[in-house]
């Protein structure tokens, strides 16, 4: 939406407001104009409502004034006498509307210094739970979020099964863009197909102060930014849907690569400045390996619990394609029974899963799966016939920096194609349209031979490099798709264990998602604090008794 098209709205809203409480002002000892003018009518409405002014930051915030609104319904009515559940219900399912009847046609007087206690059963439920939203959807917002690990990209680090609170202060906490929606829900409303918002009403890009920047091999939450480019059929009904930004499914990956970087992938690792890139301790790089045994059947389940790989892939054939020669066992072959093959691939290893296998007395050799340099894979990145690119042989490339300006050129053009028509285009309303014609590139039917960056821009992979959809088949991810940091693990299942107690992963629980070095867990600490909160509890309403 265009500026033009929020200050219409914004109008409206003020319009609407004015022509159904203009005599409840003036009931209220106001001045009917008092009704009109923005902001400042809200202010007066706290005074109506007997509230704390506070109450118009609230309704200055996206999403959160969506929910506050039925509050202040509620609340206008019981200022002037309507107090009984039949209020409460009209007030909300006509969207306020009920106060234009109560304006126009009600002889009402309005209490001053009205109790603030809700007259019903029904008034109080109605009060306690939407301001109890609103808490939470402040906290979910602006402050951290749960969000749970549901593939194995970052193995090691993050596992399937684990639940995480992420921050939104670390990097600065995103507004909203989607600015009517259901709270804290993504895209979905629970148990239904429905989507939990409304797309048209969009706000533009803005994200408060953050106290540090995103740096390289920090984990990073994000709204996938291709999302809306494929059919999306998560409502069950086969049409395509457009999503915004804000509501783009939520990824976590590894940043490899900031603004300003020249990265490259040589034989699998991962180059930045020309310099290999430094990773934490407790990154553990994961790759596929040709295997090849004395002859001896293996059982590959067993075999990949021994080696400590949690959400191994059986039977990855399809990367045969980079070595010449060679048995395979097929897929059926590899579910965890029996392989009489005596050379097949192993996926999601680690360098120190490795040493290990190399010790086994039946296994004659191990060899890590690389693409050649020759070897052209067609859904990685730029998506360009011949650019030889592959997941293990990518590069150099520049990573755009905001400010920023780089020459374009029909052979560049591919690399920044999407940021302009789309990241800094339609999704910034702006119409951006990219074509070449011979040796020119042509911005919106003109040439253009260089570009300048409005956003900063990541590269953003897993650690399981072999099985992670990342960076390297949909390309950059705009700053104004980040979310936050992941910071805490408060749980961890095993989906694969044996056993309700050994399901859980109770090494890493209450456990911190940073740092260098051994996972830590805090949960003794934890479960500590909140025994003595108890104790304390106990006692303290045993004094107030006595």
């Amino acid at each position: 939406m265009t500026l033009t098209d929020w200050v219409l709205i914004f109008l409206v809203i003020q319009l609407i407001h004015f022509l159904g409480t203009w005599k409840l002002y003036q009931k209220a000892g106001f001045k009917a104009w008092e009704a009109a003018v923005p902001v400042y009518n809200a202010y007066i409405l706290t005074k109506i409502i007997n509230r704390h002014w506070g109450w118009v930051i609230l309704l200055l915030i996206p999403v959160i004034n969506v929910i506050m609104l039925p509050i202040i319904w509620v609340e206008t009515l019981r200022s002037f006498g309507k107090n009984s559940t039949v209020d409460t219900i009209l007030g909300v399912v006509t969207f306020g509307f009920y106060i234009y009847y109560v304006n126009y046609t009600q002889d009402v007087q309005h209490i001053k210094d009205r109790s603030l206690q809700p007259k019903t059963a029904v008034g109080e439920w109605v009060s306690s739970v939407l301001f109890a939203v609103v808490a939470a959807t402040i906290v979910h917002t602006y402050v951290m979020q749960p969000y749970n690990i549901p593939t194995s990209s970052l193995e090691k680090t993050l596992l399937v099964g684990d639940f995480l609170f992420v921050s939104k202060f670390h990097y600065g906490a995103r507004t909203p863009m989607t600015a009517v929606s259901f709270p804290m829900v993504h895209d979905t409303i629970p148990a239904t197909k429905l989507k939990s918002y409304l797309p048209k009403i969009q706000l533009p890009y803005f994200r408060l102060p953050g106290f540090q920047k995103i740096k390289r091999s920090d984990i990073v939450v994000f709204n996938w930014p291709v999302d809306t480019v494929n059919a999306f059929q998560q409502y069950g009904d086969g049409k395509y849907y457009y999503k915004p930004i804000d509501k783009k499914s939520n990824y976590v990956k590894r940043c490899v690569g900031i603004p300003g970087d020249s990265l490259e992938i040589r034989d699998g690792k991962i180059f930045v400045n020309n310099e290999p890139l430094k990773l934490p301790q407790k990154a553990k790089p994961q790759y596929s390996y040709i295997v090849t045994t004395n002859g001896k059947g293996l059982n590959l389940k067993t075999l990949y619990k021994s080696l400590d790989v949690t959400d191994p892939v059986y039977g990855q054939g399809n990367e045969g394609n980079y070595v010449s020669g060679g048995v395979y066992s097929k897929q059926n072959e590899l579910n965890g029974v029996t392989s009489p093959a005596n050379r097949f691939v192993l996926s999601a290893l680690t360098e120190n899963s490795v040493r290990r296998l190399k010790k086994l007395s039946y296994v004659t050799s191990v060899e890590r799966i690389i693409a050649p340099k020759d070897y052209t894979e067609s859904e990685i990145f730029p998506y360009i016939g011949g650019n030889m690119a592959n997941k293990d042989q990518l590069g150099p490339f520049y990573i755009p920096e905001e400010g920023k300006t780089v020459a374009i050129t029909p052979q560049s053009i591919p690399f920044y194609k999407r940021i302009i028509e789309v990241y800094e285009g339609s999704e910034m309303n702006l119409p951006h349209k990219i074509s070449v014609v011979g040796n020119q590139v042509l911005l919106n039917g003109k040439t253009i031979t260089e570009y300048t960056f409005k956003q900063n821009y990541y590269w953003l992979m897993g650690d399981n490099r072999h099985n992670s959809e990342d960076s390297r088949y949909w390309g950059y991810v705009p700053e104004n798709h980040v979310v936050g940091k992941p910071v805490f693990l408060f749980m961890s299942f095993d989906k694969n264990a044996q056993g309700i107690a050994n399901k859980i992963r109770w090494d890493r629980l209450m456990s911190t998602v940073g740092g260098d070095g051994k996972l830590k867990s805090y949960k003794y600490l934890v479960f500590a604090l909140i025994l003595g909160y108890f104790v304390f509890s106990f006692f303290q309403s045993k004094t107030k008794k006595s």
